[in-house]
């Protein structure tokens, strides 16, 4: 039976996408036939939070995946000394880094490559060579890599030169249940309906340019703007105060799943306005919820939503605009939108994220031959 050590020292409970990419994708391991053994190596905040989604046995790392620095030496050095003590045969590293040596084979999820092909997008510009310099030791010291789309398999590629034979795009599925809802332009108090949007705050996903662009909406058809997923100090709300806007934009830190069906229920449309992106999940939510989604016209938003979007583009604030102004005004598009994300939304599963890992593992181990995504 051979014995995965999974890396979760980056699992905290405060970073959003490839938190929930490690949790549904374990729990599907573990639902999914195999004699793989799974044993979790844990950030020491990941120890006080519910854990019953891991199908095998957690460890305390004792390392904190809030401090960068003790994180980084952890990924670097701590991963691969934890899996040669419980004599692992693989270590799977499921949030873009993993160790830089290690005696076994390592498969690395590299969700991205951000900080090398949009650097100045980057929150905490400190620490874009040392990230770039870590990705590079991770990757060269990787038997394979899996990562979401074509567009960042191009990028690994490119920046990291990293052989394609041992490259797989695995896309992710979404978490969404889908239900039996059609659009319908949401009322919202005293405006045309409710835009919501998902995601922390960092530059690249361009929340300032879509409160910009609402303010070129005219008032009488301008929607109500959600948008969630703030942690501390809300960087848009001086964006918000001097254009003028507290009436229509209500600014959230993270809500529960709750409080986020409840919004699913009442938006018009979700807005994606990123520059650059290595997936969208809350896309992929969306769709399977049942809300039309307007998203930046970028390759990877291409490849998750298919024919399903409303398009625009995010580095011009006129076309967001007039995105936003569909949205609320053409119920007949948007339901048409709702049929197309239902459709599109079937295409991903977690049940097939769950056997192309398998698939990626056993290639990994020698068990099988696997082509790289070029080679599919």
């Amino acid at each position: 039976m051979p014995r995965v050590l999974v890396d979760l020292l980056s699992y905290t409970g405060t970073k959003g996408g490839m938190e929930t990419y490690a949790r549904e994708l374990y729990r599907e391991l573990g639902a999914t036939p195999s004699d793989y053994e799974y044993v979790g190596f844990a950030s020491s905040e990941l120890m006080t939070r519910d854990t019953s989604w891991f199908p095998g046995k957690i460890i305390n790392s004792r390392i904190s995946g809030e401090n960068r620095f003790t994180w980084a030496f952890g990924e670097m050095f701590s991963v691969a000394r934890a899996a040669k003590r419980i004599r692992a045969d693989l270590i799977h590293s499921p949030a873009l880094l993993g160790p830089i040596r290690s005696a076994m084979p390592t498969v690395i999820t590299m969700h991205d490559v951000l900080y090398f092909s949009h650097p100045e997008l980057m929150s905490t510009g400190f620490y874009t060579k040392p990230v770039r310099w870590m990705e590079r030791k991770a990757a060269d010291n990787a038997t394979r890599i899996m990562t979401d789309s074509e567009s960042s398999a191009v990028d690994i590629v490119k920046y990291l030169k990293f052989d394609p034979t041992r490259l797989d795009v695995v896309p992710l599925a979404g978490t969404v249940q889908v239900g039996e809802r059609t659009a319908r332009v949401a009322p919202a108090a005293g405006a045309g309906g409710l835009i919501l949007a998902t995601g922390n705050r960092r530059p690249h996903k361009n929340w300032e340019g879509l409160v910009r662009a609402l303010a070129l909406v005219p008032e009488k058809i301008r929607p109500r703007l959600v948008v969630t997923g703030s942690h501390g100090e809300d960087p848009l709300a001086p964006v918000v105060s001097e254009l003028g806007l507290e009436r229509w934009v209500d600014l959230k830190s993270w809500v529960s799943s709750e409080e986020l069906a409840e919004l699913y229920d009442s938006a018009s449309a979700l807005a994606m306005p990123s520059f650059c992106d290595g997936f969208s999940l809350p896309a992929l939510d969306a769709m399977m919820a049942g809300v039309p989604v307007m998203i930046s016209n970028i390759p990877v938003y291409r490849e998750v939503t298919g024919d399903a979007g409303l398009y625009f583009e995010p580095t011009e604030l006129s076309s967001i605009a007039a995105a936003i102004e569909r949205a609320v005004t053409d119920p007949a598009l948007m339901s048409t939108l709702v049929e197309k994300g239902y459709q599109q939304a079937a295409g991903f599963s977690w049940g097939r994220v769950a056997t192309r890992t398998l698939e990626c593992f056993d290639a990994s181990l020698g068990r099988i031959e696997l082509p790289g995504y070029l080679q599919r």
